[in-house]
C-alpha cells in the first residue's frame, strides 16, 4: 500500500513533521510535530503545529497516531497541542525508559518524575505492528542516534527520525548521552534491508553542499548507492571512526536543554509551581 504524504518543513529547526493518510480512507498519522519555542525570550508559539491542524480539518482527516521517532534534541514535541485539537494516540519506542532515566538524572528532576514511559500512550517494541485505517504500520527498533529511536514503516514509506539524512548529507550524530555509532551503523543495515523501491523520509535536511533545494525523500536504493557515509562498501569500523571524529566536533543543538525535558515528557511542560508558572532547568556543565 502506498500512503499519501505530506511534509511539513519547519525553517527554525529544519525539521520535517508528516502527515501520513490512508489513500483509501481518511484516517491518518502524524510524525514528529513541532512546537515552535524562541529560547531567548522563553515563549511557545504553535504555528507550525496550527498548520497541520489546518490541513487535516481541509482534509477531513482522523488523526489516530501522533508518532514520535526519538526523543529530540533540537525541537520541542507539539503532541499534546495536536492531541487537544484533533485525537490520536501518542506513541513512541518503549526504550523512553532509558532516556527518562538517563536525563531525568541531568535535570534533577527527582522522584516525582515517571521513568516508566507513562507519559506517553503507546510504547512500541521491535517487531511490533499498528494499524493507520487499513495500513499496516510495523515497528524497527534503530538506536544509534538515541537508545530510543524507531523507525516506522507504513506501506512502502518508511519514517527514519534522525537515523539517516540525505544520501548527500549522510547520517546522524551519536555523541549524545547513550548514542553509539557502532549502533547506529547495525541500525541502518536493518532499514537498508527493506526492499530498494521503499521510499524513505527523513526527519532533517539541512542542504548539502552543492544542493540549493531542501529535501525529504529519498529510497532504500538511493541511500545504498550514494549515502556518503553509509554507501557502497562503507565498512563498520571504517563508519565508527568517521562518525565519532565528526561528532567530536560539533557543537550542541541550539534548542536541546528545552527539548529534551519536555519531549521527554511526551511534549508536555514541566509541572507549573504553586503560582502557575512554568520553569525548564539548566544544567551547568551537565551535558
Amino acid at each position: 500500500m502506498t500512503p499519501k504524504i505530506t511534509g511539513f518543513f519547519d525553517d527554525a529547526t529544519n525539521t520535517i513533521s508528516y502527515v501520513v493518510q490512508d489513500p483509501e480512507g481518511s484516517a491518518c498519522a502524524i510524525v514528529d510535530s513541532v512546537l515552535d519555542f524562541d529560547y531567548a525570550s522563553g515563549r511557545t508559539d504553535t504555528k507550525s503545529a496550527d498548520a497541520i491542524i489546518a490541513f487535516v480539518k481541509e482534509h477531513k482527516l482522523d488523526v489516530q497516531w501522533l508518532l514520535e521517532t526519538h526523543v529530540h534534541a533540537d525541537h520541542l514535541s507539539a503532541a499534546p497541542y495536536l492531541q487537544e485539537a484533533l485525537g490520536g494516540q501518542v506513541g513512541i519506542g518503549d526504550r523512553i525508559q532509558v532516556v527518562q532515566d538517563t536525563f531525568g538524572k541531568v535535570f534533577n528532576e527527582g522522584t516525582e518524575f515517571q521513568r516508566d514511559g507513562s507519559q506517553f500512550d503507546q510504547l512500541f517494541q521491535e517487531g511490533d505492528s499498528f494499524h493507520i485505517g487499513q495500513m499496516r504500520a510495523d515497528v524497527l527498533h534503530t538506536p544509534g542516534h538515541t537508545p530510543a529511536c524507531l523507525t516506522y514503516v507504513i506501506g512502502d514509506a518508511a519514517f527514519v527520525g534522525d537515523t539517516l539524512f540525505m544520501p548527500d548529507f549522510g547520517t546522524a550524530r551519536c555523541d549524545f548521552p547513550g548514542g553509539s555509532s557502532d549502533q547506529l551503523f547495525d541500525s541502518v543495515q536493518k532499514i537498508l534491508e527493506l526492499p530498494d523501491e521503499t521510499r524513505i523520509f527523513v526527519g532533517h535536511d539541512y542542504k548539502a553542499p552543492g544542493r540549493d533545494d531542501y529535501a525529504w525523500e529519498t529510497t532504500v536504493g538511493e541511500q545504498k548507492a550514494k549515502n556518503v557515509h553509509v554507501g557502497g562498501a562503507a565498512s563498520k569500523t571504517d563508519f565508527i571512526e568517521m562518525r565519532d571524529a565528526r561528532d567530536a566536533t560539533l557543537a550542541m543543538p541550539k534548542l536541546i536543554i528545552p527539548s529534551l525535558q519536555v519531549n521527554m515528557r511526551a511534549g508536555q511542560m514541566p509541572p507549573a509551581d504553586d503560582d502557575g508558572k512554568v520553569f525548564l532547568k539548566v544544567p551547568v556543565n551537565g551535558l
